[in-house]
């Protein structure tokens, strides 16, 4: 690799990394989707817009199939979506300091969507499997639209590689992450006027009190299971017996069995104030990445294209962080996740990634696009 690669990268990267694309800004995500869409053509890829629906920015399919070519290939994910809101440059600039260059969405993930989309340009013409490259715009809002999208492309796929970033840990890979989910409360009580008729009010608030420790005790360290409330909302004055109240909690879990344990404990809580009134919700949003055979395989195989070029390609334990990965690997394709850039600051002011290693994980991605099979 030479040093004008590496240049070209950073430049790339830089422009990439400047339009700020945030996940509700349709204007910026379609300014986003235009320069992708540009750079893959410029490689002589073939680039398809599809609408999700909802009439907004695109999911974006690049890939190198000839026509007719209907074989399982090599799924790489990634999204163009960030959580900095616009004018975060002004805050995180991007810039180069040493060997870090920093910038909103940098890390999560822009630089491991120009990697793997500058070695698939690279590699187009010697892939032993079709590549279909999908990147979205709502990933770090759940992935609500594009996740049946992800999941058909899943279906006729025979490996899926993700471009998260690396682990910050020597730049691990991952190969299990736990579920991902939500649970609402809402108490529906009894208004009162808090100094005439005290007694007759049933407090909403008191109730969802109770109700957050009870959802806080569920969390079990030992298993894998953490239940964290974030959210609270209810009353209107003080001088008001609060009629209602609600709190958002969400939920990690390392498996289904603890996906389907936590649902029927969260399911089975009842009111401590029989005259208040529960409505629960609890919605698994992401399935676990379980650590599969078959996922030990791929690993084992990329460790060794890694081998070929100089990368030591190392596995990070299960990770907390949820991404499209669950995706695919509940439906049984063997996926490996965290092969984008090395760097840290992931959704933070100081998010950045180290410029030294981006040939090296350039050179893994051509490797691994052009020999798996």
């Amino acid at each position: 690799m030479t040093d004008t690669t590496t240049n070209d990268l950073v430049q790339q990267i830089k422009h990439w990394t400047g339009l700020e694309s945030p996940s509700h800004d349709q204007a910026a995500l379609q300014a986003m989707a235009a320069v992708i869409t540009a750079d893959a053509l410029s490689l002589g890829l073939h680039v398809q817009a599809q609408d999700m629906g909802d009439g907004g920015a695109p999911l974006l399919h690049i890939h190198n199939r000839q026509a007719g070519d209907e074989r399982e290939g090599i799924l790489v994910l990634g999204h163009y979506d960030t959580v900095h809101p616009l004018g975060t440059t002004e805050k995180n600039p991007v810039r180069l300091e040493g060997d870090r260059l920093y910038g909103p969405g940098i890390y999560d993930m822009k630089a491991g969507v120009c990697l793997a989309l500058s070695a698939l340009g690279a590699a187009a013409g010697q892939t032993r499997l079709p590549v279909d490259m999908v990147l979205l715009p709502d990933e770090e809002t759940g992935s609500h639209l594009s996740r049946p999208h992800t999941e058909a492309f899943a279906r006729r796929a025979r490996y899926a590689l993700v471009c998260e970033p690396a682990r910050v840990e020597e730049g691990r890979c991952v190969t299990a992450r736990k579920g991902t989910g939500f649970i609402q409360i809402a108490a529906q009580g009894r208004p009162a006027h808090a100094g005439i008729q005290h007694q007759k009010g049933r407090n909403a608030i008191e109730e969802i009190a109770h109700q957050v420790l009870a959802l806080q005790a569920l969390t079990d360290y030992e298993r894998g299971i953490t239940v964290s409330v974030g959210t609270i909302t209810g009353g209107t004055t003080p001088n008001v017996v609060p009629e209602h109240c609600s709190i958002r909690a969400d939920f990690r879990v390392p498996d289904a069995q603890a996906a389907e344990t936590l649902r029927a404990q969260v399911q089975a809580l009842s009111a401590v104030n029989p005259d208040v009134k529960l409505d629960v919700t609890f919605s698994l949003n992401r399935p676990a990445m379980s650590r599969t055979d078959a996922t030990a395989g791929l690993l084992a195989r990329c460790q060794q294209f890694a081998d070929q070029v100089g990368l030591s390609l190392n596995e990070a334990p299960m990770t907390g962080g949820a991404s499209d990965a669950n995706f695919t690997a509940a439906l049984g394709v063997p996926t490996l996740d965290g092969l984008g850039a090395d760097g840290d600051g992931a959704h933070t002011l100081r998010e950045h990634i180290l410029v030294s290693t981006l040939a090296l994980r350039r050179d893994f991605w051509i490797q691994t696009l052009s020999q798996l099979d």
